[in-house]
């Protein structure tokens, strides 16, 4: 017997306190008659009620609450009186002799709906979910006993019942119900969502069949028939290229028919288009048997031959995409596509969820549910690489959100040779998605009925509330990590279960010959069908002399070419009319007159119109904006996001502007006119790594939009370096994959520290090869300008990462006239047109806003015989422009590169890597340093003179000093 201990409902306890006080007012019939509504109810009402009560406190009426609480409080604590739960419940009302009896019915249905919220609860960790292993025992169970039940009261019938949909029923019922519905093959956490209408969805698609499923003969030989092609494919590789990686499924081959039913029933639903993520493990499997990949160029890949393009270097087999078209069960035509991902886990992630909202901006606008992302994560990685949470933490974001994806777990139970409790401290690996209260399913990889009716469940939720949801599919790895592994050196006790333990075709085709689906013959015959086909396709690829890498979303990119290093260097035509100009100009320096904005924000739009209509002289956010109207006018598309890119770091954007009273949003750019583009900014949340995957997806997947990242500082960058490193740079060398993804990297020694001065643009250059991407750090808002619309105007696509400015947002000398925006193309070299040739001594060679620096000392100087001349594009250099620069100056005998970074970072050691003849350059910079700049500005500032007093007089060198 245990004990039960109360505290009486507030509206009562108040009453009970003033009648004590003032006795002579109220009887003790009185106080009693207050409670005979226990006796008077139905149990029912109240078993829905403390339901509600438990799942949704604040949405039960007050006084309920408070009795609700006060019967929880009784359940843990000795505040009050001890009764025994074989008799009623007694409870002394203050200041009398009497007490209240609380129904012995009552109180059990109560304690009824405790059990079921247990389960609802905690279920999950009592589940047969573990093929391969005990799994770990958690305290208290959710016996009946721990609820104050015996045997004795199995059957007993309590209304609480209902609540699970199968009316008043006996105790024994109700607990073979729970045990069904979240003990069994699945595992469901869903509790602790806060919205009621998706808790009430999920618990009534539960009482269907007890969460189980329920499948036609047919729907299980299909099921039957996916299992056996996923273990065929693993055991045809496994005997044909002995002890090369693949990265096999085995363990896991029930994600096969998962995928295959969320493709299928995801299209009845009207979804057109699919992007998968998806690592190593399983990643041939999927490609062969859900994304139709022909097994013949899978085995050309196995083979190790080369390619048929020269200028390609391509990646391994388990690393490629793929894109196709596939035709369902039921006759619909849908795009399917998976990404390339590089080794470092995760990463392909946040760069599924930009292909997928470019697709849905681009193709579904109304409709973002007709895209579907579904992302397959490893144990040890979904749980251990941080840029996971970045993701979660995307799923809502206006910017960012995709309507929901499906994130599935091949859970391992191992991270290489990692046991799962030394790879992390929560329970689940999939407790990350409870950061938006995601349901999560976890279930077991063996069960084959199971694993499609829980996919299915999370499709359904997807489409229902354009939500994520996770599924943690709990397998095993047949063997070591990379095939090649010995992974009992690590996990003996394990690996020798799961040397003794069938697969899951195996297992499901026991089940269906018990069941009379199938006969004994039947599973040897799909086995035999299907490896004739990879022997033909095995056959078909050794006759072939080099392997052919298809590019990935082929049919986005129609049109565009895959362009050399000449191309890059030769000019494209940026130039705009003046009369569409002028009308982007009028409208975007006009605020609306019927709208109150802050006076601050009035005078900076009017500055803006007076610079252009009557100064012709625009600064740096003029040119940028009017660079976006140009190619919004021309109907295409500018997406640009990061930290507070809306107004900008340094204020001089304002692309997004308030109204004072009611932070109404105004964005000038989205009233050019009918058939322009659409323009799409975002402050984004505080991520590097998430944000730069993400928008680089985006611009992969839709090459006519401009796509944009900002950085809050240029060295932010490297929160998101896997991105530029596995994907930004090397991506078309890898994959044959374009991308028009632009960053740009506030860039500028201006004092105020080591992480607010350098972009590290030694780290871009470094990255730089043939004709991968462009560099460039720019001095005028005119050649900002001419760049941008390259972006869109070539035909072909390259990443651009611009080095962009802090102080000159501002300054008075870096200003363009109207005339050198619609007139021209971009300048990879700016020459000095301000000196005599015949009197240049010293040509210096700088770049980026060191070049106002240099040309303020030299007016201070009065140094007329110094040429200063902007290297405007780093990387592809012209090196035949930089030569002929140079041979313009006869009577120069001192050739200078001048930076303002160290002389370990910075542009130089790329310059001398790239051009021989700058090897003969005199270098003024800083001394090397390991931190970009010091933290005292008078320090910085003494550091910054030394370099432009070495520029002009080669008598200072502060190098050994």
């Amino acid at each position: 017997m245990y004990t039960i201990y109360l505290i009486l409902p507030a509206n009562i306890l108040i009453y009970c306190i003033f009648a004590k006080i003032k006795r002579t007012q109220f009887s003790e019939k009185d106080i009693m008659d207050r409670f005979s509504f226990l006796n008077a109810a139905h149990t029912e009402y109240f078993a829905e009620l403390y339901d509600q009560y438990l799942q949704f406190p604040d949405s039960v009426e007050p006084s309920w609450r408070a009795f609700f609480q006060g019967f929880d409080f009784g359940l843990e604590s000795a505040e009050t009186m001890v009764v025994e739960t074989s008799e009623s419940l007694k409870v002394p009302l203050p200041g009398t002799n009497n007490v209240v009896e609380i129904p012995d019915n009552v109180q059990k249905e109560f304690q009824v709906v405790e059990l079921i919220n247990a389960y609802r609860t905690r279920g999950h960790l009592f589940t047969k979910t573990n093929p391969v292993r005990n799994r770990r025992t958690y305290t208290p169970t959710i016996a009946k006993e721990n609820f104050g039940f015996t045997d004795a009261d199995l059957d007993t019938e309590f209304s609480a019942g209902k609540i699970l949909g199968i009316g008043k029923a006996s105790l024994r019922t109700i607990l073979e119900h729970l045990q069904n519905i979240y003990c069994e093959s699945i595992g469901v956490e869903y509790i602790y969502i806060r919205k009621p209408e998706e808790i009430k969805w999920i618990q009534e698609k539960l009482n269907v069949n007890e969460n189980r499923p329920s499948y036609s003969a047919d729907r299980k030989r299909h099921i039957l028939r996916k299992l056996s092609e996923a273990v065929s494919f693993e055991n045809f590789l496994h005997t044909k290229y002995v002890g090369q990686k693949r990265f096999s499924l085995e363990g896991g081959e029930s994600l096969i028919p998962a995928l295959d039913a969320v493709i299928e029933q995801a299209a009845e639903y009207g979804v057109k288009q699919f992007v998968m993520g998806m690592a190593h493990r399983g990643r041939l499997n999927v490609l062969t048997n859900i994304f139709g990949k022909s097994a013949k160029d899978i085995f050309s890949e196995f083979d190790g031959k080369d390619y048929e393009m020269d200028v390609f270097d391509g990646d391994v087999k388990y690393h490629l995409g793929w894109t196709s078209d596939r035709s369902t069960d039921n006759g619909n035509r849908i795009n399917i596509n998976i990404a390339p991902n590089p080794s470092h886990l995760e990463t392909v992630g946040a760069v599924v969820e930009g292909i997928t909202r470019a697709k849905q901006d681009h193709h579904y606008p109304d409709d973002f549910s007709k895209v579907l992302p579904i992302v397959v994560h490893g144990d040890a990685a979904i749980a251990g690489q941080g840029l996971v949470y970045e993701m979660v933490q995307m799923a809502q974001l206006d910017g960012y959100r995709t309507n929901g994806t499906i994130h599935i777990v091949v859970n391992n139970q191992v991270g290489f040779t990692t046991n799962y409790l030394d790879a992390r401290s929560s329970t689940y690996c999939t407790d990350v998605g409870k950061v938006t209260l995601s349901p999560v399913l976890h279930v077991n990889a063996d069960d084959a009925e199971a694993v499609v009716h829980a996919s299915l469940f999370a499709l359904d939720f997807r489409m229902q509330f354009k939500r994520d949801v996770f599924i943690d599919l709990l397998g095993y790895r047949k063997y070591g990590h990379n095939e090649g592994d010995e992974p009992r050196f690590t996990q003996p006790v394990l690996y020798k279960a799961i040397a003794a333990h069938k697969n899951v075709r195996d297992i499901y085709a026991a089940k269906l010959i018990s069941e009379g689906v199938i006969d004994a013959n039947y599973v040897s015959k799909l086995e035999k069908d299907y490896k004739a086909k990879l022997e033909e396709n095995l056959e078909d690829s050794r006759k072939e002399e080099k392997t052919v890498i298809t590019p990935f979303m082929e049919n986005e990119w129609s049109g565009f070419n895959l362009a050399l290093r000449d191309e890059m260097l030769a000019a494209v035509d940026t130039s705009y009319n003046r009369a569409k100009l002028d009308k982007i100009a009028e409208t975007i320096t006009k605020l609306p007159t019927d709208k109150k904005f802050i006076r601050k924000i009035q005078r900076l739009i009017a500055d803006r119109n007076a610079m252009y209509f009557e100064r012709n002289s625009l600064d740096w956010a003029m040119g940028e904006l009017l660079a976006y109207g140009s190619l919004l006018e021309e109907g295409l598309d500018v997406r640009l996001s990061g930290q507070d890119v809306e107004r900008g770091t340094f204020s001089h954007r304002h692309a997004v502007t308030k109204v004072e009273d009611s932070e109404e949003e105004v964005v000038l750019l989205e009233n050019l006119g009918e058939g322009q583009g659409a323009f799409h900014i975002y402050n984004s949340l505080l991520s590097e790594y998430g944000v730069v995957g993400f928008d680089y997806g985006y611009s992969m997947a839709n090459p006519n939009t401009l796509t944009i990242w900002e950085a809050q500082f240029g060295d932010f960058s490297n929160g998101a370096q896997i991105m530029l490193d596995q994907y930004i740079s090397a991506a078309e060398d890898k994959w044959k994959m374009q991308s028009g993804f632009v960053m740009l990297l506030p860039h500028g020694y201006e004092g105020q520290g080591a992480e607010h001065s350098s972009a590290r643009m030694e780290r871009y250059l470094q990255l730089c090869a043939k004709d991968n991407m462009f560099i460039a750090d720019c001095t005028t808002p005119a050649n900002f300008f001419h760049l941008l619309r390259r972006q869109l105007k070539a035909p072909y696509r390259k990443p651009l990462v611009v080095f962009t400015p802090k102080s000159l947002l501002r300054h008075p000398k870096a200003v363009s006239t109207i005339e050198e925006l619609t007139e021209g193309s971009f300048k990879e070299i700016i020459d000095d047109e301000s000196v005599a040739v015949k009197d240049v001594k010293t040509v210096v060679f700088c770049t980026g806003k060191f070049y106002y620096d240099l040309l303020q000392a030299r007016e201070n100087k009065e140094r007329n015989d110094v040429a200063l001349v902007r290297l405007e594009q780093l990387f592809p250099m012209n090196n035949d422009k930089i030569k002929d620069v140079i041979a313009k100056y006869k009577n120069a005998d001192d050739i200078v590169w001048a930076q303002e970074e160290p002389r370990n970072m910075g542009a130089w050691g790329h310059i001398s890597m790239h051009l021989d003849f700058a090897r003969s350059f005199r270098v003024a910079s800083r001394r090397f340093y390991a931190s970009p700049a010091a933290g005292s500005s008078t320090r910085d500032k003494k550091r910054q003179n030394e370099v432009i007093e070495y520029v002009f007089d080669k008598t200072k060198d502060n190098m050994n000093k």
